[in-house]
This record gives C-alpha cells, structure tokens and sequence, in this order.
C-alpha cells in the first residue's frame, strides 16, 4: 500500500540575499525559466504519488503566495491546499510545531524547504522512508553539492543513518549535504513537539535525531538559490532537467 502522507512547504521567507530581485516578489515565486519556483514543487507533488493535504506557510508578501496558490489549484485540481500565514516568521521548526495539532497522527509529513530548486523521484524517496532501517524516524534527502561549506554536511552509517551533522563549517568531511527535504514518522513528530520553543530545523532539531535519520540520496538536481550567481546558475542548469521530465516552464 502506498505510503500516505501530507505536506508543509515552507514559502515564507524573504529571500534576503537575492534583493533586488525579491524586493517586490517573495523568494518562493522566483523565476525559474519563466515559471515560479513554487510551481515546480507543486509540479513534483502532483506528478505522485500525490499527498493527501499540502500546507503552505506564508508572510512576507503573503498576498501574492496565496494568490499564486489559488491559481494553482486550477492546473492542479487533485491538491488539496491550505495556506497559513504568519504576522512573523516562526522558525522552519516555530512553523512545523505550530501546525503539529492539524496533522493527522496516521500520516507520515513531507516538510520541504520550498525556496529551494529540486526535482526527484518522489515515489523513490517515500519508498526509501517507508523501508527505512529499525530505529530512524526521519528520512532526509541529500545531495551532492559544489559548496560543501555552505550546506549542512552529513556522516553516515553504513545503513546510511546520520551519524555527525556539520552545519555550514570551514573544512567540512564530504560534499554530501543535507537537501532540507524530509519525511517526518509519527515518532518523529512526537518527538519535536516534546522538544519545547524551537525555531530551526536543521540547528535546533536535527542534532536531537542523532542517529534516528535516514539517508536517501537525489541524484537528479538539487540547488539552494539564495544568492544571485546560484540563481543564474539554475537556470542553465536546470534547462536540461525540464526537458527530460516534460516539465511546464513558463
């Protein structure tokens, strides 16, 4: 039976080191090749297997997210999409806790940074948590990346389980990094509400999972477009991609 699970992308971001360009447009709804960036993960969700709710938290510019995904649900019909706002931003981790108490306890939860460039095989990755070894409660996607120095670096078991978590060091020991897109068990949800006042996911609950996170590799593309030149980077690279998978760009 096929994993069942809900999503929270989380659009709510200012996009602070890719001004000008997001000065009057939220990070989430970048251009990439003509097309908002948030359009792609709704892409990737809609493509399957499809989640059962899609949470989307919003603020800055909120009225332009929430327009975008009213729209949205006109080319993709079988989401079912909430937006939630913020006066002020929560945190990756203040967000997630927040929305704990309307998730349903039977679902696993996709959390995805959504102000990220990725495509992968979604059916692989729910596969890879649902057959995750004994003892992990999260599945994490990584990636390899050209700036190791830059991301969240992982060490791994041989069952590939996190061992060690580098966050953004001088010398770190590999280019495997954490791709900030995960998959949250029941326990794992237990768990971070336990967890008291947390704002960020990667610095205040990831290192709490030491050795109860699951690794599944996307070899397809993955890209943090925070700053300008990773930005202009994606849209070369990201070309090849969309014809590939017969993605709608603009």
């Amino acid at each position: 039976m096929p994993l069942q699970y809900d999503a929270l992308l989380l659009a709510a971001g200012e996009g602070t080191r890719l001004r000008p360009l997001t000065l009057q447009t939220p990070k989430c709804l970048v251009p990439i090749l003509g097309r908002p960036l948030l359009g792609y993960w709704l892409e990737l969700l809609d493509r399957g297997p499809r989640p059962d709710h899609i949470w989307v938290n919003t603020s800055y510019l909120a009225d332009q997210v929430a327009a975008f995904l009213e729209s949205s649900q006109t080319r993709h019909p079988e989401l079912h999409i909430t937006a939630t706002f913020e006066e002020q931003l929560l945190g990756t981790a203040g967000t997630l806790v927040q929305l704990l108490s309307r998730l349903d306890p039977s679902r696993d939860l996709l959390l995805v940074h959504a102000d990220n460039l990725s495509w992968f095989n979604l059916e692989a990755f729910l596969s890879a948590h649902a057959n995750r070894p004994a003892g992990a409660e999260i599945t994490m996607m990584t990636f390899e990346t050209d700036a190791p120095q830059t991301c969240g670096i992982v060490e791994l078991d041989t069952l590939g389980v996190v061992q060690a978590f580098h966050e953004k060091v001088a010398n770190p020991p590999s280019n495997l990094a954490n791709g900030a897109v995960y998959l949250l068990s029941a326990a794992a949800r237990a768990r971070i509400a336990s967890l008291g006042p947390v704002f960020e996911f990667s610095t205040q609950v990831i290192p709490t999972f030491m050795g109860k996170v699951y690794c599944w590799q996307n070899t397809v593309y993955h890209r943090d477009i925070g700053n300008p030149q990773a930005y202009l980077a994606a849209q070369t690279e990201f070309q090849p991609i969309t014809q590939q998978f017969r993605l709608i760009t603009a």
